[in-house]
């Protein structure tokens, strides 16, 4: 099942129909929702063709249904591969999908394209940043479209969205209004509290919209490492709005120029990195940020499957990063395995002991690129 994210999921499903001898249903349309009236006398038939079932959460109805062909065509030695369904991201729809087809279904994120799909050198990495790694933002010819295009899905998004998909009944004015201080406080450990006196609404009721925009995949919450040393740690997660774009669009930010002079580039360009890091690592990989109250801190703590010991990053938004005191402390108290600082550059070389520089492109294919053996060793490329 695809989801939550799936921007270009259609055009996607639309070609791998194309290209194969698979069935396309979109159930956003009138006729194909009228042809699985009697959903296994139709679906009978394509018992040996991939069915690709496009918008399923206008059709909830049918997940029982599927259970029972999938039970009987496993008796008849068809096990994978017989159907690919596609939605949107309601958590009541993957409630429903869990429970109707547990251990018959597998779920898959779409996300966003990132540094590895669409950067292959400095200006497509700024661009990515910029934009957002939504195709027809990224794609579009113009900043300005790319800047309309990021506003429109957000007004949809809270206008009809979560209200169809989530049953979210507060005004999508206070909900827009939550989402824009999320991202003038991007990667920030918000209060709660300040926030709910400023939106005029229970603090209960902002944690639930954090939450279900969190479930949503539209926002992240990076936990604290849970380090067994003896100092205070930072307890709260950080915040961040996954997409980039969309921190830009509901800030307003339509250029590289207008960005470079906000308040919030070093934070967004985190976020950024955070967010195409995760994205290349292994799927088992923990991720956590590192901070006491004395001040030591590292942006991005990961946890590899297979490793003893974490590897650590420090991001920077600069093409002649140093190292600060806070870093510096911080490595002293996990002794991670490796120990990187990604920057806005392009070259790759020592910085200090056991600390290299490396651009975001370099890093993101390090960590896809790792090789992971049966016995847990690993092995990075050189």
């Amino acid at each position: 099942m695809l989801g939550p994210r799936q921007v270009g999921k259609t055009t996607l499903a639309r070609e791998i129909a194309r290209t194969t001898r698979s069935l396309y249903l979109d159930l956003q349309s009138r006729a194909d929702r009228s042809r699985l009236t009697d959903p296994r006398l139709f679906l009978q038939r394509y018992e040996n063709r991939l069915v690709i079932l496009d918008e399923i959460h206008r059709t909830p109805e049918l997940f029982p249904e599927l259970r029972g062909m999938i039970d009987e065509g496993r008796l008849r030695g068809r096990r994978t591969g017989r159907f690919l369904i596609l939605g949107s991201a309601s958590m009541e729809l993957l409630k429903q999908a869990g429970e109707s087809l547990a251990g018959r279904i597998e779920f898959v994120s779409l996300d966003p394209l990132d540094v590895i799909d669409a950067a292959s050198d400095d200006d497509d990495v700024t661009s990515l940043w910029v934009r957002g790694g939504f195709p027809d933002s990224l794609l579009a010819g113009s900043e300005e479209d790319s800047l309309a295009f990021r506003q429109n899905f957000i007004r949809t998004y809270l206008e009809r969205d979560l209200a169809e998909f989530v049953r979210i009944r507060a005004p999508s004015e206070t909900l827009g209004r939550l989402w824009t201080m999320l991202a003038h406080e991007q990667g920030g450990l918000p209060n709660i509290s300040k926030l709910a006196r400023n939106l005029s609404i229970s603090t209960a009721a902002v944690t639930r919209y954090v939450d279900t925009l969190v479930s949503l995949l539209l926002l992240r919450r990076l936990p604290p490492f849970a380090a067994n040393v003896r100092k205070r740690l930072v307890k709260s997660p950080k915040v961040y709005i996954r997409d980039s774009g969309l921190v830009h669009g509901l800030l307003g930010i339509e250029s590289f120029n207008a960005l470079a002079g906000h308040p919030v580039v070093g934070a967004s360009w985190e976020g950024f990195v955070i967010e195409n890091l995760l994205a290349a690592a292994h799927p088992r990989t923990r991720a956590s940020f590192y901070r006491t109250a004395a001040g030591a801190e590292i942006d991005l703590v990961l946890e590899l499957p297979g490793i003893r010991r974490p590897w650590v990053i420090e991001i920077k938004r600069s093409l002649a990063p140093s190292l600060g005191k806070g870093f510096r402390n911080a490595r002293a108290d996990l002794r991670p395995e490796r120990a990187f600082v990604v920057y806005a550059g392009e070259e790759r070389y020592p910085l200090a002991d056991s600390v290299e520089a490396i651009g975001l492109p370099q890093m993101a294919r390090l960590l896809a690129g790792r090789e992971w053996s049966p016995s847990g060793s690993t092995r990075a490329p050189a």
